[in-house]
C-alpha cells in the first residue's frame, strides 16, 4: 500500500506570502528526509510558481493562490493554482526570457527554472479562468544519495 498524505494552503496573492508558501511545502516534504539540494530545488520552484501568480494572475487586485501537495511513496506532487487572468499564449510564456511585465525588470525565467529544478512540470491555463502549475519531484533519502 502506498503511503499518501496531503496538504492544502490558500494564501492571498501578496508578495509577503511567497516565502511562507515555499517554507510550508518544504516542511511538508521533510518527512521524506530529502537532501538539502532537493529542499532547495523544491523551495525555488514553488517560489517561482507563487511569484508568477502574485505578479501576473490578478493584475492590480489581490486574489487567492491555492497550493495542494501530496506524497505518493517518494514522490512529491505540488499544484499551485490561481483563478486569475490566465495565460493567453502558453507556448510563448514558456520561452526562456519571455516576460509580459518588462517594466518590472522580470527575468522571464520562471517556467525554465521550475522545469530545471523539478523532475516534471505541467502548466494548464485558460484565459479569464486562471492557471495551474503542477510540479513533481522524486525524493531520494539522504542515505540513498550519499549526503550526510
Amino acid at each position: 500500500m502506498l503511503y499518501r498524505s496531503y496538504m492544502k494552503l490558500e494564501i492571498p496573492s501578496r508578495s509577503e506570502n511567497e516565502a511562507f508558501a515555499r517554507v510550508v511545502v518544504a516542511a511538508f516534504v521533510s518527512r521524506l528526509d530529502p537532501t538539502l539540494d532537493e529542499i532547495s530545488d523544491i523551495k525555488t520552484a514553488v517560489s517561482e510558481a507563487v511569484t508568477n501568480a502574485i505578479i501576473h494572475a490578478y493584475e492590480d487586485e489581490v486574489g487567492i493562490i491555492t497550493i495542494n501537495a501530496h506524497l505518493e511513496g517518494k514522490k512529491l506532487f505540488v499544484e499551485i493554482a490561481d483563478r486569475g487572468v490566465g495565460i493567453a499564449d502558453l507556448e510563448k510564456a514558456r520561452q526562456p526570457l519571455f516576460t509580459s511585465k518588462p517594466e518590472l525588470e522580470r527575468s522571464g525565467m520562471g517556467f525554465t527554472i521550475m522545469e530545471n529544478f523539478m523532475d516534471e512540470m505541467e502548466v494548464r491555463s485558460t484565459p479569464g479562468q486562471g492557471t495551474t502549475v503542477r510540479l513533481i519531484k522524486e525524493i531520494r533519502s539522504k542515505g540513498d544519495s550519499g549526503e550526510k
